[in-house]
């Protein structure tokens, strides 16, 4: 059963990237000439790669709690590309904070650079917060903004710690943070060619509260989010 799982999983990997390409083709030249249509190219491909992981993985999806809309930075888990994914389908006008590396990446570099991506080089904390905000003020729009505060993808079972670049973002920009949860990693594991069957739960939480200095947000986010994310992996053990 691993086994034809595996394959299937070949397979899946196979259509996704065709799909990716194809895309990527039909939606040069409108993304160049309108952000409309670069979202559009990008939530259609991300709704493609859900629906293939479906039908050919038997991997569902499941979105709990309310999707966020407006100009506000989403704090979330981070387990794989698939979350990524799951962002990109549900939010509206979604841009995520992305490694500099990546945007040299032919098809993912041309569209993160089309949606405003904010660009960050690994290395110093104050750094690559200095490159994020210079990176978020030339976008210059009206987004939701998914920070992954671990800044890394971190497996089920692991622990990272959390960094202040949700915080130090919502701070000087005034925006709204919202939480994410998932237990994607569960079904989609980092550094591995195989997709499992079950159902992948992305769910957005509350809140955070505005009135919380850095070191107290910092502090809130990683409880709040490592609470629900590990809720939704026992959950998942538990089928």
């Amino acid at each position: 059963m691993v086994v034809i799982q595996f394959l299937l999983s070949l397979v899946f990997i196979f259509s996704m990237y065709l799909s990716m390409t194809l895309f990527a083709l039909l939606g040069a030249i409108p993304s160049l000439l309108s952000r409309k249509a670069t979202y559009w190219v990008v939530r259609n491909f991300a709704g493609s790669v859900i629906f293939l992981a479906r039908i050919i993985c038997g991997l569902k999806v499941e979105l709990r709690g309310e999707v966020p809309t407006g100009n506000v930075v989403i704090a979330s888990k981070h387990q794989s590309f698939f979350d990524v994914i799951l962002h990109a389908y549900y939010l509206e006008n979604v841009n995520f904070v992305m490694k500099q590396e990546l945007t040299y990446f032919p098809i993912v570099g041309f569209y993160g650079k089309r949606l405003g991506v904010a660009p960050v080089k690994r290395g110093g904390k104050g750094k690559a917060v200095s490159q994020m905000m210079s990176g978020l003020e030339k976008s210059g729009q009206d987004t939701q903004l998914v920070i992954y505060p671990q800044g890394t993808r971190v497996a089920p079972g692991k622990v990272m710690p959390y960094k202040v670049g949700a915080a130090v973002v919502c701070q000087r920009m005034n925006r709204r943070c919202i939480l994410a949860a998932t237990n994607v990693g569960m079904y989609w594991p980092k550094h591995s060619l195989l997709r499992k069957r079950g159902t992948v739960v992305l769910e957005y939480l509350g809140e955070v509260p505005s009135d919380l200095q850095t070191k107290s947000f910092v502090k809130y986010i990683e409880e709040h989010i490592e609470k629900a994310s590990n809720a939704l992996m026992e959950e998942a053990i538990l089928k």
